[in-house]
């Protein structure tokens, strides 16, 4: 999205800490950085910040509060009567300042105990299972894998897996690498520790904020604001980098994610876009689907949000239109069927599509059914 943001009202605004960065006061820069980069993360769940968090860490920036203060003014926030809010935006609001705040910290120990010590920091009362190795095996259905999942790793060795990686990395010896090798490593060190998936929810994050500080502890300067910009990007290309499908001559690629390091490590500007990840081969055949190449995903997702759609529908709506491009009729037992969801969250997902335009009905292929319309994500 550039220098902007989004509200939870889906409105776009100019970035609220830019005048921040161009600050002579440095520790105002990294707080600002520090804080971008939190609320940046939640993006990889789909989850949403309000615009009061914005004002508390522009309190925060400022020094005028603490970190501390900060949190418990988010804390006391949501303990009024805001159901709606709750829905939306507590989960990001309360977990964003907790980033902010592992991020500005300095010390850090490279260990199984300090990634385990992230997650419950990070989650603590938000989930049961807080800093809890999980004990269920799980799949995710990603967008970028066209519906399918990464193997992630067994429950019964999560722990095992954990510390063995973790040993192997701090083992190795980068002397004599090329600032290249020291990229590709770096890249599949980063994947492999998030391809475990040790928790049920919140890995990304997690491996995000121990990533940042393993970074730092090897001498990068890591205060900009490239996962603000790009953490959906970023969680895909850990995606990319742990899928393999032989059969549709899918192999697993860490090319990805090593652009997005080249940008944060080394000041590159390489271009990141979703849609170069997809495995389907669709995307790029299609006449229709193939009008994405003059953009990236990114933007029908700026489209959708700045049309009042929020991050979590906006995201389905991309994984439909992947699905049905502009050519197929679909309808509300469509929708349901390829999302997981009820027909009745189905409907409302028609609904506001309909009210912004973003399909059309299409006559002759029975009741209730739409296309979407080309013409919206011009």
């Amino acid at each position: 999205m550039g220098d902007k943001t989004t509200n939870k009202t889906g409105n776009l605004n100019t970035d609220p800490f830019e005048e921040y960065r161009r600050a002579t006061d440095p520790d105002k820069r990294e707080r600002s950085y520090a804080w971008s980069t939190a609320i940046g993360l939640q993006a990889v769940d789909g989850l949403e910040t309000s615009d009061y968090l914005k004002e508390v860490a522009k309190r925060n920036i400022e020094g005028e509060i603490t970190i501390d203060e900060a949190k418990a003014l988010i804390e006391s926030y949501y303990k009024t009567d805001r159901k709606k809010e709750k829905l939306v935006t507590e989960e990001g609001d309360t977990v964003s300042p907790r980033i902010s705040e592992m991020i500005s910290e300095q010390g850090f120990t490279f260990s199984a105990a300090q990634y385990l010590s992230i997650h419950k920091r990070l989650f603590e009362g938000v989930y049961k299972h807080a800093g809890k190795i999980r004990d269920y095996n799980i799949t995710k259905k990603e967008w970028v894998l066209d519906g399918d999942t990464v193997l992630y790793g067994g429950w019964s060795e999560l722990r095992e897996t954990l510390e063995y990686d973790l040993s192997q990395e701090k083992a190795f010896n980068y002397s004599g690498l090329s600032m290249d090798g020291i990229i590709k490593h770096l890249a599949l060190f980063v994947s492999h520790l998030w391809q475990i998936h040790v928790f049920g929810e919140g890995n990304t994050r997690t491996t995000a904020v121990f990533f940042i500080k393993y970074l730092r502890s090897l001498g990068f300067d890591v205060t900009n604001n490239i996962f603000e910009k790009n953490a959906w990007y970023f969680r895909n290309a850990m995606v990319r980098a742990n899928y393999n499908n032989l059969k549709k001559g899918v192999h697993e690629t860490s090319e990805y994610l090593e652009l997005f390091l080249r940008n944060l490590l080394l000041g590159e500007n390489n271009p990141l876009q979703n849609r170069t990840m997809h495995i389907s081969a669709a995307i790029k055949q299609d006449s229709e689907i193939a009008k994405q190449d003059s953009g990236d995903i990114k933007q029908d997702f700026d489209r959708l949000i700045s049309a009042g759609v929020s991050v979590r529908s906006a995201n389905n709506i991309l994984k439909l239109i992947n699905r049905f491009g502009f050519d197929t009729a679909f309808g509300r037992t469509d929708i349901a069927r390829e999302l997981g969801i009820t027909k009745s969250p189905a409907s409302e997902i028609l609904n506001k599509l309909l009210s912004i335009g973003a399909i059309v009905p299409v006559t002759g292929a029975g009741k209730g059914k739409y296309q979407f319309h080309s013409q919206f994500f011009k």
